[in-house]
């Protein structure tokens, strides 16, 4: 039984590079995670329940493969990668399978339902992994026969761009099978971190404040959407500001795993929902998929209000923001849900952070990260803005996250 391992795994010429691989779910993220593992030289049997959506998902896969053999970034050609797709619509089509990936609908009852009958399917030679970006791994695993030989591994979307994966080994997962699964993965040339079964894991814990913080200053009349977006940009570096982020992920989506992480958080309030994202998302306006958001659309751009250029309230949006993020980065390594290192790369290549959150709270200074987190909290009277017990101590010792 695996309870936590925090150092970094030196894994080994992996044996599974030729392997066959499971995939269930033909949308973005099981067609995706298909086309890496097929990439990678590995026969895939992808199957849905549905014969039009893996029409569908082999249509998205060719002209993503044909897209990426004319870069030149394809070691063979796109028809030889796609031959290596086999689909499937029947589960005991995955007998041989040795790896298997669930990425189906984000449902606690439908996800583990899927998972005890693969493995009913699979017996103990495959390993099962669940792409889930919040759910615990658990409790997906508990339905299993062999709850051993489960896992979580989130790829971030899409998969075929995005390098990151979060491996999530639950309570009962064995340590080969973190090994073996993490091995796998790397070989599929993406970067590994390793998260303990928590809710939201690494990226979606720590991000939260990116979202419901702009939402609250918003909310407070403190600065519009466009301001806060402005100075997260231009003075914070980041690619896109937060309310642009929500708009291009999904009004829904976000305030999903938003009210999934409190839930499950029992209610805690820093990671409280808004109300108005929900408003939103109950109008249909989920952003940029559906015309309007926090912005408009026209002609798939955004119709942006002219931002304040106003200094002083820019460093004070950030400044708040940014020490709500440390924050969550601090507890996350407290409670050695992550470590250090992985924190750091979680966040710069899961989401594109211009740099890591910790190295973030050196340069800007623990003690006046503590020191603006305890006006927040004596301002508002709210638990929310409650200093991490780590950067406590730290401020109190003069301590940094490097040097």
């Amino acid at each position: 039984m695996l309870l936590w391992k925090s150092e970094s795994l030196s894994l080994p010429e992996n044996k599974m590079t030729k392997i066959t691989i499971g995939v269930a779910g033909a949308g973005a993220m099981g067609s995706g995670i298909a086309q890496v593992a097929a990439s990678a030289g590995h026969q895939v049997i992808l199957y849905d329940t549905q014969q039009q959506t893996i029409g569908n998902a082999l249509s998205m896969i060719k002209t993503s493969l044909q897209k990426l053999a004319a870069k030149g970034r394809l070691k063979e050609s796109a028809d030889e990668v796609l031959e290596r797709i086999k689909p499937a619509q029947k589960l005991n089509e995955f007998a041989g399978t040795a790896f298997f990936i669930e990425a189906v609908i984000e449902n606690l009852a439908i996800k583990k339902s899927l998972l005890s009958e693969v493995q009913r399917v699979t017996g103990t030679n495959c390993i099962l992994a669940s792409n889930t970006s919040s759910l615990s791994i658990a409790a997906l695993s508990s339905g299993c026969p062999h709850p051993s030989r489960v896992l979580g591994t989130h790829f971030f979307n899409p998969p075929v761009l995005m390098k990151l994966v979060e491996i999530i080994p639950g309570i009962r997962t064995e340590e080969s099978v973190l090994h073996e699964s993490t091995g796998l993965i790397r070989s599929w040339n993406k970067l590994t971190v390793q998260a303990k079964d928590t809710p939201g894991f690494i990226v979606n814990r720590i991000a939260r404040p990116f979202y419901g913080e702009a939402i609250r200053i918003l909310e407070e009349g403190i600065a519009s959407a466009s301001t806060i977006d402005h100075a997260m940009k231009s003075l914070a570096g980041f690619k896109m500001g937060p309310f642009e982020l929500m708009d291009f992920i999904g009004n829904d989506v976000n305030y999903t795993v938003t009210e999934t992480v409190w839930k499950q958080l029992f209610y805690d309030p820093r990671y409280k929902p808004s109300q108005t994202q929900r408003r939103l998302a109950e109008a249909g306006m989920l952003g940029y998929k559906t015309g309007e958001g926090f912005y408009k659309y026209v002609d798939q751009t955004a119709v942006v209000p002219p931002p304040s250029d106003n200094i002083q309230l820019l460093r004070k949006i950030v400044l708040r923001i940014l020490v709500m993020l440390i924050n969550e980065a601090a507890d996350a390594l407290y409670l050695r849900i992550a470590s250090k290192d992985d924190i750091e790369i979680a966040m710069t290549s899961g989401v594109n952070y211009p740099k890591g959150l910790l190295k973030w709270a050196d340069e800007i200074g623990i003690d006046k990260v503590v020191d603006e987190l305890l006006k927040l909290k004596e301002w508002y009277n709210e638990e929310r803005y409650r200093p991490s017990v780590l950067l406590r101590k730290m401020a109190e010792s003069n301590k940094t996250f490097f040097n």
